[in-house]
């Protein structure tokens, strides 16, 4: 029985080892070429080979990781440009600004007071009036030298204030007079108007990620709305007869584990996921799906060898594509594909094998969907592993990591079928080829959800 999402015809993708025949060529000729130089994206005119040899010829044009990445992120760019929205305060947690953020008025808009006690005025003691004065009323009374009046954090100043005299440095004597316990200097608990900015002052440029905080800051400065680079749309596709959508496996189907984890992922990587699509085995409905789809980016599930019911290189073909990644240098995942099927339109082909499909979001949706949102590229990192990790010959492999202290522990269940170790990983382990002693550092790809940031959305 297949694993889950393995497609009929789909090259095996054994983590650790050669095809027998592939190691076999190595033994009789360690210098022939055996098709891991770098390649040049493929033309609409030029489609991916089908039928006998197909498989090996395919390898043979697979692009190196590094580089695979780097075309994807170039090809988000390649468009025209993405028209900026505004949309709500509430809807902006992870979107980038499309204009500068300017101050629509100063804050504080008035002086106000930064504790809880007395505005006072003039030296002491003084006369403390009855009523009290609260964040959110009218202009206060104008105060006499002499006189002192409660107020509250966030309350307006009244004119002619001197200075804050905090709750627990002021007393009372028996006449009802306020005395303080400690010098007071002029202006001492007052934030006066325009202390943190003016009107039209500019508090952040564009290409800001909204945070939390800079939501805060919008909302302080007087925004409703914010202009941004909108989410980029995604539609998936996922393909298969064999796919059960409830229940237990049985009679040579099996449960469909991309459908449930794809969107969640997508919106995880700031994608809005518009539809998610069951075509299985069909040509045809692959093809007008593609060719009606208003998406940024489809994303589709196996179907990307060449197995007699892998329709996606043929489609793609037919309706005009172009191929820019047809097979990545990579364990899992190397059947994995990209293609421009618009100016403004990608598509991304991932295995079928689960892991192997979290291996082909990685590789080439996050940099295509971080581009189109405009988002910088986090920062890479290392840290050493705590175990020795076998690797591919000449492809790099990921595997799943669980990061404690200043060490990556690599974790089992890491076929290109196995969802066990991704699901308690923290990141991936980016293994070079031939493999990665203990103690050597590797980088490291964060998982949406393990990274410190706002990059979790599942919404």
């Amino acid at each position: 029985m297949t694993a889950p999402g393995t497609r009929t015809g789909e090259p095996s993708e054994d983590t650790d080892d050669l095809d027998v025949e592939e190691a076999l060529a190595l033994v009789r000729n360690p210098k022939a070429d055996h098709g891991h130089g770098d390649r040049t994206p493929a033309s609409p005119s030029a489609p991916a080979p089908h039928g006998e040899g197909a498989s090996d010829d395919r390898h043979h044009r697979a692009t190196a990781w590094p580089r695979a990445r780097e075309i994807a992120a170039r090809a988000a760019r390649s468009g025209t440009r993405r028209a900026p929205v505004s949309v709500p305060l509430g809807d902006a947690l992870g979107l980038v600004l499309a204009a500068s953020l300017d101050a629509l008025t100063d804050l504080p808009s008035f002086d106000t007071s930064a504790m809880d006690g007395w505005a006072v005025a003039g030296p002491g003691p003084w006369a403390v009036r009855d009523e009290g004065v609260l964040a959110g009323h009218a202009r206060p009374e104008r105060l006499t030298d002499g006189e002192a009046v409660r107020i509250a954090t966030g309350a307006r100043i009244p004119a002619d204030t001197t200075a804050v005299l905090r709750s627990e440095h002021g007393r009372t004597d028996g006449k009802g007079r306020l005395h303080s316990s400690r010098e007071l200097g002029h202006g001492q608990d007052i934030r006066p108007r325009g202390q943190e900015c003016r009107t039209g002052d500019q508090l952040l440029p564009v290409g800001t990620l909204i945070t939390p905080a800079v939501l805060g800051l919008a909302a302080a400065a007087g925004y409703d709305t914010v202009s941004v680079v909108p989410r980029p749309r995604v539609e998936v596709l996922v393909l298969g007869d064999e796919l059960l959508t409830e229940g237990l496996p049985r009679e040579g189907l099996i449960r469909d584990a991309l459908g449930p984890m794809l969107p969640s992922w997508l919106r995880a990587l700031g994608a809005e996921v518009t539809a998610v699509r069951r075509l299985g085995d069909d040509a045809k409905a692959l093809r007008k799906a593609l060719t009606s789809s208003n998406a940024d980016l489809v994303v589709t599930t196996g179907g990307t060898a060449s197995g007699p019911v892998d329709h996606v290189h043929p489609t793609l073909a037919r309706i005009g594509a172009e191929l820019l990644v047809d097979g990545v240098k990579v364990r899992p995942g190397h059947p994995m594909l990209l293609a421009r099927i618009r100016e403004n339109q990608h598509l991304v082909g991932l295995p079928g094998n689960p892991l192997a499909a979290v291996s082909g979001l990685l590789t080439l949706a996050e940099p295509l969907l971080r581009t189109l949102a405009a988002h910088p590229a986090p920062e890479p990192y290392a840290l050493p592993l705590r175990e020795t990790v076998h690797g591919h010959p000449y492809d790099t492999r990921l595997i799943p990591v669980m990061l404690r202290g200043d060490g990556a522990r690599p974790l089992h269940y890491n076929g290109p079928a196995m969802l066990r170790g991704i699901a308690a990983a923290d990141a991936l382990a980016v293994v070079p080829p031939g493999g990665a002693r203990q103690g050597q550092e590797v980088e490291l790809l964060d998982l949406p959800w393990a990274a410190a940031g706002i990059g979790v959305c599942f919404t």
